[in-house]
């Protein structure tokens, strides 16, 4: 149940920084603020030297200069030697290490979809998977390696393995460097996401739009939260948060979201969980249907089809804009 937002005038009305509008199919959405992922990542350049992952121990295992030079030299690699588009996809099978974010947000910078693939899944999963989505690019680390070798060998995919450090055939990050000059557009795809490797399978695509909103919406929790504290947003200190497990679920995703929306760092390995947050975003809505009682959503952060699943699709996704979520 969504809390009261004593805020969420100020902070939606005409003008203001989360104002929200109605797209085409009736869906809210916010008028400004990043329309990719690319453009939200690209401001966490500005934070230079301050800590993105640390360790439980406080030691800073990556700062946000250094992740963007990274992410920024891997998309690189994608689109000048790899020959790699916008629209092709990436999957991502890699534990939950420093080389994950750096990997998962060079495929942004790249105009690629992300595909992120959850290490518990066996072989076969893995194989299932990969087949239905057939990525062109395997992002991977040493351990996971031969659970898709035999995958990528036949299907002739790409395969980089990461670990520590960055592959030999890759420049050393620059500080200064910018990401490949393309053109990313907010109704291409960014993610796809599936929940289980059981068939059917079920891989929810989400558009650039659709992150960007869902980082929109932890920016706009950001600002509630710093005027419950009776703080002016983006003045106070930076938050340090738990980054959940595994790196490739959502839950992680948002909590990186959160993050990079205020430069605060993510404690990897820490003790507990981000609580999850009650507060109400203004670009989404909810309703039950008067025939089955079923919760329906609408909004800008959410999926809009299942990959190649065209009847699925139909029966989750209505032409405007609601997910029955069943």
């Amino acid at each position: 149940m969504s809390r009261t937002l004593p805020h969420t005038a100020a902070l939606t009305a005409p003008g203001a920084p989360f104002e929200v509008v109605r797209a085409e199919n009736g869906s809210p959405m916010y008028a400004d603020g990043p329309r990719t992922l690319r453009e939200f990542v690209e401001t966490t350049w500005a934070y230079g030297e301050r800590p993105f992952l640390v360790g439980d121990d406080g030691a800073h295992l990556l700062t946000y200069g250094d992740f963007f030079a990274a992410a920024t030299a891997l998309a690189n690699l994608f689109a000048d030697t790899y020959g790699l588009r916008p629209g092709d996809r990436a999957a991502v099978l890699m534990g939950d290490r420093p080389e994950w974010q750096s990997a998962f947000w060079a495929t942004q910078l790249a105009g690629l979809v992300a595909v992120p693939l959850d290490v518990a899944w066996s072989g076969d999963e893995l194989g299932r998977v990969l087949d239905h989505c057939a990525p062109r690019l395997l992002l991977v680390d040493g351990e996971r390696l031969p659970l898709v070798a035999g995958w990528a060998e036949r299907e002739r995919a790409r395969v980089l393995v990461l670990g520590p450090g960055l592959p030999a055939d890759l420049p050393a990050p620059d500080r200064y460097a910018a990401p490949p000059d393309i053109e990313i557009r907010a109704e291409s795809d960014a993610t796809i996401v599936y929940g289980s490797p059981a068939e059917p399978l079920r891989g929810a695509v989400a558009t650039q739009l659709a992150q960007a909103g869902a980082a929109m919406d932890a920016r706009f929790r950001a600002a509630a939260d710093a005027l419950d504290r009776g703080e002016l947003p983006g003045l106070g200190p930076a938050p340090v948060l738990p980054l959940p497990r595994p790196f490739s679920g959502p839950a992680a995703l948002h909590a990186v979201y959160g993050a990079m929306a205020a430069g605060g760092a993510l404690v990897v390995d820490g003790p507990g969980e981000p609580a999850a947050s009650s507060r109400a975003t203004p670009a989404m809505e909810s309703r039950r249907s008067a025939e089955t009682g079923e919760l329906w959503l609408r909004g800008q952060s959410l999926p809009y089809a299942y990959w190649r699943d065209e009847r699925a699709t139909a029966e989750a996704f209505t032409p405007d804009g609601w997910f029955r979520t069943g």
